[in-house]
C-alpha cells in the first residue's frame, strides 16, 4: 500500500505527542510541532544537532546522564529493540521536563538500521498547574515573575492545611527552599539572568508537582512547597529529587550553561504547629542546609 506523503507529513504534525528522528549518529532529522511545544526548541534550532548538544541532554531518576551512559536511543540503534522510559529533559527555558518515551529503529529496504525514532510525552501535571495559574491570576494571588502562588496565598493555603489536619488527620509537608549563591549571580550576569533563572526553577517546582501540592515565591530567590498527604520518607525523596533536577538543570548563556543548586529545610507538620512556628521550622533548616554546604536537603 502506498502511503500519501503529505497526509503523512499532517498526521505527524498533529500529533499531540513530541515526535522525532535521528541518523545512525544521533543528529536529528525530523522535529515535529508537538516537539517544538513540549521542548521549547524550534525545528530549525535543533535539525542537524545532536540530541546532547545543549538541546534535549535527558537524565533519569537518579541525575544520571543518558547522553553519556545509558541513553536509550542509542541502545535501540545499536541492538534494534523498541524501549520505553521515563526520563527528564531539557527545556529551552531551563527547567526539567518529565516525559515518558518511546523508542524504535528505523531500517532500510535491505533491514539495514538508518537510525531511529522517539515518540515523547510530557507526564507534567501541565492542565492543573495552568488551571492554577488562571486562578490565582483572578485572584491577584499570582507571582507575575514566577507564575507561582505569592506569600499570602501560600500563608492561607498552610492555614488550610492546618485545619484539615485537625479535623481529618491528613498530615502534609512543608518545603523550604533558597537558590545558593542567588546575590552572586545577579552581581555577575545581572538580574535578567537572575529572573531567568528564578523562572526556570519556579517552572520544575510546577511540572513536578503532583495536582493536590502548591509551590509558591515565598519571597526574593526564596520559595516554600506545601507537600500533601505525605509521609516523612516520601517528604526526603520528593525534596531531594527536585534538588537534583535543578543541579541537572541549566540556561544557556552564549557559548556556556549556567547551573545553580538550591537548599533545602523539610519538615512535616505538627499538631503543635502554627503557621509561624511551621515556617520559622522549616527557614531554619533550610539554613542547616547552607551551613552544611549548600545543596542539600535537611529535615527536622
Amino acid at each position: 500500500m502506498h502511503i500519501d506523503t503529505d497526509l503523512f507529513q499532517k498526521v505527524v504534525e498533529n500529533l499531540h505527542d513530541g515526535l522525532y528522528i535521528v541518523d545512525i549518529n544521533k543528529k536529528i532529522s525530523y522535529w515535529n510541532s508537538a516537539a517544538e511545544t513540549i521542548s521549547g526548541f524550534r525545528a530549525d534550532e535543533v535539525i542537524g544537532s545532536s540530541c546532547s548538544d545543549n538541546i534535549l541532554t535527558h537524565v533519569d531518576g537518579e541525575g544520571n546522564q543518558l547522553c553519556f551512559a545509558g541513553c536509550p536511543l542509542d541502545k535501540t540503534i545499536r541492538d534494534g529493540k523498541p524501549r520505553d522510559a521515563e526520563v527528564y529533559m531539557h527545556h529551552k527555558a531551563g527547567h526539567r521536563v518529565p516525559v515518558s518515551v518511546r523508542i524504535s529503529v528505523l531500517t532500510d529496504a535491505k533491514g539495514e538500521v538508518i537510525g531511529a525514532i522517539e515518540l515523547f510525552t510530557d507526564i507534567s501535571n501541565q492542565n492543573a498547574n495552568s488551571l492554577r495559574v488562571k486562578e490565582l491570576e483572578k485572584l491577584a494571588l499570582l507571582d507575575p515573575l514566577t507564575q507561582l502562588a505569592n506569600r499570602s496565598y501560600m500563608e492561607k493555603m498552610i492555614q488550610i492545611r492546618l485545619q484539615e489536619k485537625k479535623r481529618l488527620k491528613v498530615p502534609f509537608g512543608v518545603f523550604f527552599i533558597d537558590i545558593d549563591f542567588f546575590k552572586n549571580i545577579n552581581d555577575t550576569y545581572g538580574h535578567n539572568v537572575g529572573d531567568r533563572v528564578l523562572k526556570y526553577i519556579a517552572r520544575t517546582f510546577a511540572v513536578h508537582s503532583r495536582p493536590f501540592d502548591v509551590y509558591g515565591r515565598w519571597g526574593g530567590e526564596e520559595f516554600v512547597g506545601i507537600i500533601r498527604n505525605i509521609t516523612v520518607n516520601d517528604l526526603v525523596v520528593f525534596g531531594n529529587r527536585l534538588r537534583m533536577l535543578i543541579e541537572r538543570s541549566y540556561i544557556s548563556l552564549e557559548q556556556r550553561k549556567l547551573h545553580v543548586t538550591v537548599s533545602i529545610g523539610a519538615t512535616m507538620v505538627k499538631d503543635e504547629d502554627n503557621v509561624e512556628t511551621l515556617i520559622k521550622r522549616a527557614d531554619m533548616l533550610m539554613y542547616e542546609s547552607k551551613k552544611a554546604g549548600r545543596n542539600r536537603l535537611t529535615l527536622g
